[in-house]
């Protein structure tokens, strides 16, 4: 939604009725994930994708018709037979696409979801996505302190509200499956967080690589030194925030105000034991996504002795990512932080770190499944 939001908005504004399609469901190689958009203009103009180009032709005139009709609907491609052949669909992957048109009468709480979105704050749409009759469709939107909308039974609603409450908390789109009188119901759950933070001590040329590849990532990224002359907006113009200030006490700040969590990340790229020390004592205590401090073996068996005097157990220091990034060979700050993305993205997806060329199966897979 927030990639299509700006001409959704407009087009709703201008009382344009458009057609929005959504991901539901992957299933093997579906390129890209529930809860990805493609919208599709009156003029019929096109904002984002649904399947990275497999699809796409297939979903834009499927769009155009639900402009036409109004009527929702709930579409399967796959890979096998002549329809695969027909739409392109050569990943090898199935997906399942809602698609629906949306204008002022049937969303009327969209400049509210636009607001909650450019704000930051989480919100969350449910929508109807599989069931009988007049209830396909129907859509729910969840605020922090408010719920929008009702799918006409009671009972229903408050269901489908506290399911979907627990998948906003944790920040995960996903289907839930309701029964309701002998009909299986399927709503679909986006949840519309902001984005994870990446937090960068040192600015540095390894620090200034670092945050555009947090950036590209999708990480709002902030970079953060003792030193003023170096922090500097000027040096560091693609940065979200720019701060001066001493790295654990900026960090402990960041936590106490709740504005660190488990999505967040750590680089740590000083290698300077007068920041390096009390900076991890704090962090490696903290409940965030990955901590990795840059430095040679020797760097980081020092900087282990002084935080194991210091009263960090082993199985905190366990949590450490040091030499920071994966094994590739990196020498410049921008191969480093290629290293270091590459682990972020490793352990965020569950992935082996192998050649794909020497692994089977799916190449898109969901942690946890066998290993490949």
């Amino acid at each position: 939604m927030r990639d299509v939001l700006d001409d959704l908005e407009r087009c709703w504004r201008d009382g344009q009725p458009t057609g929005l399609a959504t991901v539901v469901a992957t299933w093997h190689s579906a390129p890209l994930p529930p809860g990805t958009t493609m919208l599709v203009t009156p003029d019929g103009a096109v904002t984002g994708n649904v399947s990275a180009g497999c699809v796409d032709s297939a979903v834009y005139e499927l769009a155009r018709e639900v402009i036409d009709t109004g009527r929702p609907t709930l579409h399967r491609y796959g890979v096998s037979g002549e329809e695969a052949f027909a739409v392109g669909l050569t990943c090898g992957g199935t997906i399942d696409v809602f698609v629906e048109r949306v204008d002022q009468s049937g969303f009327p709480a969209l400049p509210e979801v636009a607001e909650a979105i450019r704000s930051g704050t989480p919100v969350g749409l449910v929508t109807c996505v599989d069931a009988p009759g007049a209830l396909l469709g129907r859509r729910l939107v969840l605020l922090p302190d408010r719920t929008i909308g009702t799918l006409g039974d009671t009972r229903l609603t408050a269901g489908v509200v506290r399911g979907a409450r627990d998948l906003l908390r944790a920040g995960r789109t996903e289907t839930l499956r309701v029964g309701r009188d002998g009909d299986d119901l399927t709503f679909l759950v986006a949840s519309i967080v902001p984005p994870p933070r990446m937090i960068i001590f040192g600015a540095t040329d390894f620090g200034k690589a670092m945050l555009r590849m947090g950036s590209f990532l999708g990480y709002r990224t902030t970079i953060v030194d003792a030193r003023g002359v170096f922090a500097t907006a000027r040096r560091f113009p693609d940065a979200d925030e720019v701060v001066v200030d001493w790295p654990h006490r900026y960090l402990g700040t960041e936590a106490s105000a709740g504005r660190v969590d488990q999505r967040t990340v750590l680089c740590v790229l000083t290698h300077d034991p007068r920041f390096d020390v009390p900076l991890l004592e704090l962090a490696l205590r903290l409940p965030v996504a990955y901590i990795g401090a840059m430095g040679s073996r020797r760097t980081h068996r020092d900087r282990v002795t002084q935080l194991t005097a210091a009263g960090v157990t082993d199985t905190e220091l366990a949590r450490l990512s040091a030499p920071t990034g994966l094994d590739l060979g990196a020498h410049s700050p921008q191969e480093t932080a290629v290293s270091i993305a590459a682990e972020l993205v490793a352990r965020r997806r569950g992935g082996t770190c192998r050649p794909l060329h020497t692994l089977h199966g799916s190449i898109h897979y969901r942690a946890g499944e066998p290993s490949r």
